[in-house]
């Protein structure tokens, strides 16, 4: 949308007005729809119009203002083909639409179709001044090239009135969206900055990520714990919409998208767009939901079935009556849309997608802007728009990204499924003997190549693995193969007992062929073998180019963290370029309100560590028995961390001790934190693995949590992934040990440091174990605002360091 003057201008394509008005029926659902199904029908296109006589025009552009009083509606399009014939001052329009199988010859019209061409007859026949038109729908199969053609002429009148009927219902929905943008725009124009002053560095925060927005340029911002980045990012993102739907010369940006790992991201960003509309703001925010956490049908119960979920049949006839109700709000969190989505009995999930072109601010993971096969099209498919990308807690995508730009397959679903389809379809069942034999062959050349060209290791499943630069192209064009002869069998068969584990594995294939495009030499292949099983691995080891081609999707880009050591390592590896601003804020809380000490006496990597057990536990219990409060101890495995809490909590008995478990769920995870009250009287000791859940993400502030004490440097596990990502960065003449371990792991340990001082009363204690915290290397890494800390040579040092830490906090 744009404002010239007085009048808004509203751009639509004829494709989204005539959707938007005539759409109607029951969503897909999980119906298969085929992933190379828009080039095979770019494909039937073009075939169809090179059969067409030579003075057949083809994908001819238009474009048609309609003036409404104060709105004036831009519709534009292409036109499929277009046959004038000069002489007899007759013209046909041709809307071409490409289907798999046939369509039956008593199938309803499709209104949408039929829309779509009837527009571009009404928009030519008032721009040539004709009484008449040809308008033709032409279907096209695919799999048998069957053409089926309906012609029908229709008088410029009929054309007119459709026309008009098609703009005054879209030009409803553009007056209201318009009278919403002016009214957002003056309580932007009057929002102050939500918190009564700007804390230390969140003013500088504030106006370098605004500046960069308005100049469509990128930041990297490394802000400590205390800032206010979520503050600071979205008050910036929210002052640039101001004028976003501006054309000719506007300033502003069209949306912003704020993205995030964890619940905890999007739950800070929620809460600050709520205190911004305290103070007056009127803003559409929107957070995104998986589907499979909004899902409203159990699963197994008609899960995204169209034919039998209540809230896919007939989703389109009712979806319109939705967004009407909730467009009243502005806040539309998850329980807001699933409340809308009940009473009107529409997916919710879809729901928010469709909402999601009407909001100011989307809040959503990191996969809806970056993931190769989840990001939101109806966005960022076609050409860039004016979007301001924020990136909370930027220190986590870089192993994000890793993850979604590669893909594997494993051989023990291939059998499964060959068995499985054996009779019900044999040549699939065959395309799928024949990629398990491959990959048997693979697994057997494992010790070989390990040998001979490739870098030997164990994989991440502790199997015998090796790597290799090389694309598989033997085992791709077998996957390729599969995956086209899958797609008429899902296409023709959704009841089949078969048809979900062939779906999954379908979409793991074409994930497989889809980043296979993408290898290049930032990319290795590993195979791994574990007992019957291998598993081929297209892993990207450095994800800097995808990253930067997905932050093209907008025009401006925010990464922000309180852990992005050094910065120009996170700004090269998340796409970013030298022209990209650094800017590395200090801390807001004074210094001495944090007491840090070094017990670099203690040797804790893997070979020495059965040695420190009662070592470290006599150092945890020189912080802890200080002072009553909340402690956290993290270390760098279970097994270690087992090991010293045994030995911890015997010699505390009056303590409360909680030990972290593998694969804790959601509600045990908030059970765990909640231990952690500002209400206890005595002492509570938590044990925690670095990296895990509780490592990042969690706001204890206050007396909920007094003191922390790393043990370790916080390295990844060394395995094949993490040594083929130091030979990459070793070749590039970078420090491939850093790239790949040291810095990973150091902010680890400042993420967990992080969690004492959260606010601007927050005291407390952290204590760092490990020899190599006194070596060079990890003491640059420090952050600023840590004043030079001490190295403690024994438990009695350490102990009383932290005594006098705290007797001069109770003097103050």
């Amino acid at each position: 949308m744009s404002e010239t003057a007085a009048v808004t201008l509203v751009k639509v394509s004829v494709r989204e007005l005539v959707a938007f008005v005539l759409r109607s029926g029951s969503l897909a659902g999980n119906r298969f729809v085929s992933n190379t199904r828009a080039l095979e029908g770019t494909y039937g296109h073009q075939r169809l119009q090179g059969m067409r006589p030579p003075a057949y025009q083809t994908e001819v552009p238009i474009e048609f203002t309609v003036t409404d009083g104060d709105v004036a509606l831009e519709i534009s399009g292409r036109v499929d083909g277009l046959f004038e014939d000069a002489e007899e001052n007759a013209l046909l329009v041709e809307e071409i639409k490409t289907l798999r199988q046939p369509r039956p010859q008593d199938a309803p019209d499709n209104a949408v179709h039929w829309g779509q061409a009837k527009v571009y007859g009404a928009v030519l026949a008032q721009q040539r001044d004709l009484d008449e038109v040809n308008i033709q729908v032409t279907y096209l199969a695919l799999d048998s090239w069957e053409l089926q053609e309906d012609c029908r002429l229709f008088s410029r009148a009929e054309l007119d009135a459709f026309f008009d009927r098609m703009v005054g219902e879209y030009l409803r929905w553009a007056r209201l969206y318009q009278t919403w943008i002016q009214k957002r725009d003056r309580s932007i124009a009057a929002l102050d900055f939500p918190h009564p002053e700007f804390r230390p560095g969140q003013k500088q925060l504030a106006l370098s990520a605004f500046q960069t927005i308005l100049g469509h340029g990128r930041l990297f911002a490394q802000a400590p714990t205390g800032i206010g980045k979520t503050a600071s990012t979205l008050f910036a993102a929210v002052k640039a919409l101001e004028g976003g739907t501006v054309q000719d010369g506007g300033r502003g940006a069209e949306k912003a998208f704020y993205l995030t790992a964890k619940t905890s991201g999007r739950l800070v960003a929620e809460e600050t767009m709520e205190l911004m509309r305290e103070q007056g703001l009127r803003c559409k925010s929107l957070t995104l939901t998986a589907r499979d956490k909004i899902c409203f049908v159990p699963e197994g119960e008609a899960s995204c079935n169209p034919d039998q979920c209540p809230y896919a049949i007939g989703y389109y006839d009712r979806l319109n009556d939705a967004l009407v109700d909730i467009f009243e709000r502005d806040n539309y969190t998850r329980p807001v849309i699933e409340e809308v989505a009940r009473k009107h009995q529409v997916c919710p999930f879809e729901f928010s997608l469709d909402l999601s072109l009407w909001a100011d601010i989307i809040i959503c993971d990191y996969n809806y802007l970056f993931d190769p096969r989840a990001y939101l099209r109806r966005f960022f498919q076609d050409a860039p728009g004016n979007y301001t990308l924020l990136v909370d807690e930027a220190h986590n995508l870089v192993d994000r990204a890793r993850e979604m730009f590669s893909a594997e397959l494993n051989k023990r679903d291939v059998l499964a499924l060959k068995r499985l389809l054996d009779k019900a379809q044999p040549p699939l069942g065959r395309k799928l003997e024949k990629l398990n034999e491959l990959m048997l062959e693979m697994g057997k050349e494992i010790s070989r190549k390990a040998a001979d060209d490739a870098q030997p290791g164990v994989g991440p499943e502790g199997g015998e693995a090796y790597g290799s630069r090389n694309l598989p192209t033997d085992l791709l064009a077998l996957v390729q193969d599969f995956v086209a002869a899958g797609e008429p069998v899902l296409g023709r068969n959704h009841s089949a007992a078969w048809y979900g584990p062939l779906l999954d594995f379908y979409y793991q294939a074409f994930g497989f062929a889809r980043v296979a495009e993408l290898y290049d030499e930032s990319y290795v292949t590993y195979v791994e073998q574990r007992g019957r099983n291998v598993r081929v691995r297209l892993f990207c080891i450095n994800p800097a180019n995808n990253l930067g081609a997905a932050l093209k999707r907008g025009t401006s880009a925010l990464f922000f963290s309180a852990t992005m050591t050094p910065l120009a390592y996170f700004r090269d590896l998340l796409g970013g370029g030298e022209e990209d601003q650094l800017l590395n804020l200090a801390s807001p809380f004074p210094p001495d309100h944090l007491h840090l000490s070094v017990g670099d006496h203690i040797a804790t990597t893997y070979r020495q560590r059965a040695n420190t057990y009662d070592e470290v536990a006599g150092a945890i219990a020189a912080v802890t028995d200080q002072r009553p409060g909340n402690y956290l101890t993290f270390f760098p495995s279970y097994r270690y961390m087992e090991a010293i809490a045994a030995r911890y909590a015997p010699a505390h008995p009056n303590l409360s001790i909680y030990v972290q478990r593998p694969g804790m769920r959601e509600e045990e995870r908030e059970a765990f934190l909640a231990i952690f009250s500002a209400a206890n009287e005595g002492t509570t000791v938590g044990f925690a693995v670095m990296g895990g859940i509780f490592g990042e993400g969690i706001d204890l502030s206050g007396d909920r949590l007094v003191g922390a004490i790393v043990v370790g440097v916080g390295l990844p596990q060394i395995c094949l992934e993490r040594n083929l990502i130091k030979a990459y960065f070793d070749e590039r003449e970078l420090p491939g040990f850093a790239y790949a371990y040291t810095f990973p792991g150091m902010n680890r340990v400042l993420q967990v440091a992080g969690r004492v001082i959260r606010s601007e009363s927050d005291r407390g204690v952290v204590l760092l174990i490990d020899q190599r915290f006194g070596h060079t290397q990890y003491r640059r890494l420090f952050p600023s605002h840590w004043q030079q800390p001490r190295a403690r040579r024994s438990v009695a040092e350490i102990g009383e360091a932290v005594r006098s830490f705290w007797a001069r906090q109770e003097g103050d």
